[in-house]
């Protein structure tokens, strides 16, 4: 094998590397907290009694929806959790009435 063939090689193989390695944690957006991986999160979430509910949203619900989060410090989730408390509560509450 050449000189010119093992030092390819060699390109190859580092280039390779570089793909597989990700953003490196300085550059990410959330470089100030810690990675909690996916299943540290779900026993976290299990623990609290939360679910995972996928639903489509409105886009422009959404958008208030995450206005009023950074409003009040909070997660979108914590928020829209709210939002449904309240909901039902109010629900609950016309359906005694009536």
């Amino acid at each position: 094998m050449k000189k010119t063939d093992l030092e390819k090689n060699k390109a190859l193989k580092l280039l390779g590397k570089m793909k597989q390695g990700g953003t490196p944690a300085r550059f990410s957006a959330d470089a100030n907290t810690p990675a909690i991986d996916r299943r540290q999160q779900r026993k976290l979430d299990q623990a609290q009694g939360l679910v995972s509910f996928p639903v489509k949203i409105k886009q422009t619900v959404i958008e208030t929806i995450r206005s009023r989060a950074n409003a009040q410090g909070q997660s979108t989730d914590q928020v829209i959790g709210e939002l449904l408390e309240l909901a039902l509560a109010s629900q609950e509450a016309n359906a005694n009435l009536g």
